[in-house]
């Protein structure tokens, strides 16, 4: 095995990223000011970006998904338990004793066992728990005069706002690793140029130079 800069980060997944991240941070942001947590921008505005935002994320999920499936790179959310107390054990302990994270990058799995759990709970769990809900939420008075009563309405509300602050849970544990280990700006290359320090079989390092010499940097 050797460490080779490879792109394993390619333009859509790049653009769904950040796009992903602005639409939640504007939803977040207008969304709590629709509950009334601060009145910083007006309320007919705030519900009207906030429509806006969750219909882009929305669509952006959508093509995401049929990309995911597409491109095989689904796989990288596969939960293992190979390698996951080392892991668990650099968060818990090993992190405050400055030494080195056990997990290496491989071109066939991005993430850690660790990493590849949180989001597998995020994309089967929380995104469908907010997209459902804000949807039963926006199409209210398609079933608000039938069998569901108010009381329904008030339960898809504490779901869509149990979720959201679930949401600020991740977001705010996804910023801290950004802080953690190598500086924040190492963590947060790849995700700008694609490029990342990647463990490469001999097989794997054949191929890339044979068949997609453009995806490695020596």
């Amino acid at each position: 095995m050797s460490i080779h800069k490879v792109r394993i980060f390619n333009r859509f997944e790049r653009f769904w990223h950040w796009t992903q991240m602005a639409l939640i941070f504007t939803l977040l942001f207008t969304g709590f000011n629709i509950h009334g947590f601060y009145s910083w921008i007006d309320f007919s505005d705030a519900v009207y970006i906030h429509v806006l935002s969750a219909i882009g994320l929305i669509v952006l999920w959508v093509f995401a998904i049929f990309w995911h499936l597409t491109t095989g790179t689904w796989r990288n959310y596969l939960p293992t338990t190979d390698g996951l107390w080392p892991v668990l054990r650099y968060y818990a302990f090993d992190i405050f004793q400055g030494r080195d994270h056990p997990y290496r990058k491989h071109f066939w799995r991005k993430h850690n066992p660790l990493q590849a759990m949180a989001y597998l709970a995020l994309k089967l769990f929380l995104f469908p728990l907010i997209w459902v809900s804000g949807l039963l939420y926006l199409s209210y008075g398609l079933w608000s005069n039938g069998p569901l009563t108010n009381s329904q309405l008030e339960w898809v509300a504490y779901v869509h706002t149990a979720t959201a602050f679930a949401m600020v849970v991740f977001v705010i544990v996804h910023v801290y690793m950004l802080t953690t280990g190598h500086s924040t700006i190492d963590h947060i290359k790849p995700m700008i140029t694609g490029y990342d320090d990647v463990d490469l079989s001999d097989e794997e390092l054949a191929y890339l130079r044979r068949d997609e010499p453009w995806r490695i940097r020596d």
